[in-house]
Order: structure tokens, then sequence, then C-alpha cells
């Protein structure tokens, strides 16, 4: 196991972190990743938070089990399947500093349109329409969200972006984004399991962390009740900008040196 210290603290604050966007705090959990990868290499760090992430599921389909949108996943999780495929194909065909810049840009994007959302009070954009073509739009939202899952378990963009305007409750919002990244992660251990990110080493390192997950997903059940989630959401959305800033400076003297 590792011995670094600061490896240590940067997962627990990474699982906590994810624990509480299990919870209720949707959308936060994308910060994880992109932290784990500042002091490790991306693909360890991805293979790392993915048994992590599969028992927060547990816990987060046990708590909104009852509060979901199932006619939205019909169409997200075919969309998803596809997007997952693409990251195989991509992270299986080039070097880990690609996939550095990539989880950079995934991040840095991400919380820039976080905050321009947050400024404006509402969705920058509202993927809908009727029929066949709202169905083509939940498959496209779906890959997308699929592949940057993948790439850095940052899916919620393109997700937030085709279910927000639908006009969900909190609870069956947060139930529906429960179930569709639980089926994706899921659908991502073949690919990860190819791509060589599970070993004896890297698993007991996850179990550690185990309980941290469970108590942080039950935690973040109850604090989304009591603590204002747009002031806590947009204080991980600033972080998780200067950690896109730094994968990306990274990236850049890697690919160089």
């Amino acid at each position: 196991m590792p011995q670094d210290p600061l490896f240590w603290g940067v997962m627990a604050v990474a699982v906590t972190i994810l624990g509480l966007s299990k919870g209720g705090f949707a959308g936060i959990g994308m910060v994880s990743t992109p932290l784990v990868a500042l002091v490790i290499d991306p693909i360890t760090a991805v293979g790392l938070m993915l048994p992590i992430m599969l028992v927060q599921d547990g816990v987060a389909i046990w708590l909104y089990r009852q509060s979901f949108d199932a006619s939205l996943l019909k169409v997200l999780i075919p969309g998803g399947a596809l997007g997952v495929g693409l990251a195989y194909l991509l992270a299986s065909s080039v070097p880990p500093y690609t996939v550095k810049a990539v989880l950079g840009v995934i991040s840095v994007s991400f919380a820039l349109w976080q905050l321009a959302q947050a400024r404006r009070g509402r969705p920058l954009v509202a993927l809908r329409a009727r029929g066949a073509a709202d169905a083509a739009l939940g498959v496209a939202a779906g890959a997308a969200s699929g592949f940057t899952s993948a790439i850095a378990h940052a899916g919620p963009p393109p997700f937030q972006v085709y279910v927000m305007p639908r006009g969900l409750t909190k609870e069956v919002y947060v139930g529906t984004s429960v179930m569709f990244f639980a089926c994706v992660n899921l659908m991502k251990l073949p690919s990860f399991g190819a791509l060589g990110l599970f070993s004896a080493e890297s698993l007991k390192v996850s179990a550690v962390f185990i309980p941290l997950a469970v108590v942080a997903s039950w935690a973040g059940a109850r604090l989304v009740r009591v603590v204002n989630p747009d002031t806590f959401r947009t204080l991980i959305t600033l972080i998780l900008l200067g950690i896109g800033c730094v994968l990306l400076a990274q990236a850049g003297v890697e690919a160089f040196s």
C-alpha cells in the first residue's frame, strides 16, 4: 500500500466529497477524481475510486429507491453504455498525460459552466424536444455523461443539462441521478478490468475507505436537508476550477518533458 501521508489525506477528502454527492449534493462528486489525480496518475485514480463508488451507489440506491424517473432512465442508460465504450477506446490508446489533459479540460469546463449557471439562476442550455427527437437528445446526453464519467467519474454536466429542465422535485432529480450513475458505474467494470486498473493492492486501498464512503453517503442525505446546497456547491466548484488548472499545467509539463 502507498506510504505517502498526502495520498491518504487526499483520498479521505475525495471519498468524503463523493459520499456527500451520492447522499444528495448532486454534482460535487466530480471534484473527487481530479483531486486524487493531483497526487497519482489519473488512470490509477479512476481505478481506485470505482470500487468505492459502487459501495456508495448501493447506499444511495437504498436511500432513493422510491424517488426516480424511470422514463428518463430508459433513454439515458443506453447512451451511457455507448459513452463508456468510447471512453475505453480513448484510454486504451493514448498516454497518461493525455488523459490528465482531458480530465483538466472537463474539470475547468464543468466548473465554469456551474458558475455561470449559478450566476444566471437557471440552466444555460435546455436540451428538450418532443417525441423521437427528445429520446435522441436523451441518448446523446447519456453518451456524453457515460464518456466523461468513465474518463474522470465526471458525468453530471450532460446529465444536468438534459434532466434539469424537466422540473423534477429535488428528491426525484437526485434519485434519477443516483440510478443512472449506478448503472454507468457497473458498465465501467469490464473496460476498467481490460485496462488493468484492478489489482490486489488497489482493491486493498479502496477497501480501506469503504467505511468512510458509507458514512459520508449517509451524512450527505442528512446534511442536504439543513445546509444550503447552492453555497456548498459553489465552494466545491471553485475548488474544482483550481484543480482543473493544475491538472492542465501538469499535463503540459509531462507532454513536453
